[in-house]
């Protein structure tokens, strides 16, 4: 919901403030439930992320072989993605794949007097763990943006942590992954996710790195495993700011 905060106004400072601390109250809140679960996946493993994942997803998964979403279930997703859309992922990752194919870098090998070698070289690394938002925001693009770079660079496995709310999988979503070949994907979600990427469970191995936006908990959960596994960034809220003249149209705006 937009805040109207103008610093003519009288109370501008109190509700900065307010706002400020609201927001650390809640960085604070969303630390806390992270290393909590972030502890019981450590402690229990599949349990814990199977009953986690039934909580806050509404899912009534039994056991560990549930948490895959498997190739039929992708394939009937994908299968409801209107074909324009589909169409757009195919462009989009065409030129996704070429822009991180020229950004690849080249080693480097110098011959030096007496047969000594001197040099450097860029070498994948084994696993990637993608985290994909896939409740009230299914974004593929970020799917996309964070798959084709790891393909491009030779990553072995790739493997997809994707919540699945109501046991609901986005259409978009499913044949973006349908197309990228994509086959370790999980229907988990949340900080028990990145909890399985940096410590692994029975079932599901752990990463080196760990990539991809998510909400507060996941941001939290990402920040207390840095050091276990490597991580992209630590994303805070978005927030914009519009300027606009008085003519313009708000439904082109939004």
């Amino acid at each position: 919901m937009p805040l109207d905060l103008n610093s003519a106004d009288a109370d501008f400072d109190a509700r900065l403030a307010g706002l400020l601390g609201a927001r650390q109250g809640s960085d604070s809140s969303a630390a806390e439930a992270a290393r909590t679960i972030i502890a019981d996946v450590r402690a229990r493993g599949d349990a814990a992320v199977i009953e986690l994942t039934n909580r806050f997803d509404r899912l009534s998964i039994a056991d560990a072989d549930g948490l895959w979403l498997d190739a039929g279930r992708i394939k009937a997703a994908a299968a409801k993605c209107p074909e324009h859309v589909r169409d757009a992922l195919k462009f989009a990752a065409e030129r996704i794949r070429v822009f991180h194919e020229y950004q690849t870098p080249a080693g480097l090998e110098l011959e030096q007097p007496g047969g000594m070698m001197l040099g450097y070289r860029f070498t994948p690394i084994s696993a990637v763990g993608l985290y994909v938002p896939g409740g009230t925001a299914a974004y593929p693009s970020s799917l996309q943006m964070n798959t084709i770079p790891a393909q491009v660079a030779g990553v072995e496995r790739i493997v997809v942590m994707v919540p699945t709310p109501d046991d609901v999988l986005s259409p978009a979503l499913a044949a973006a992954i349908e197309l990228l070949g994509l086959t370790e994907v999980y229907r988990v979600g949340g900080a028990q996710a990145v909890a399985a990427f940096a410590y692994g469970t029975e079932s599901i191995k752990p990463v080196d790195l760990v990539v991809g936006p998510g909400n507060a908990y996941v941001a939290a959960a990402k920040r207390e495993v840095y050091g276990i596994v490597g991580i992209d960034s630590l994303a805070g809220p978005s927030e914009i700011l519009v300027i606009a003249r008085d003519s313009a149209d708000p439904d082109w705006i939004a």
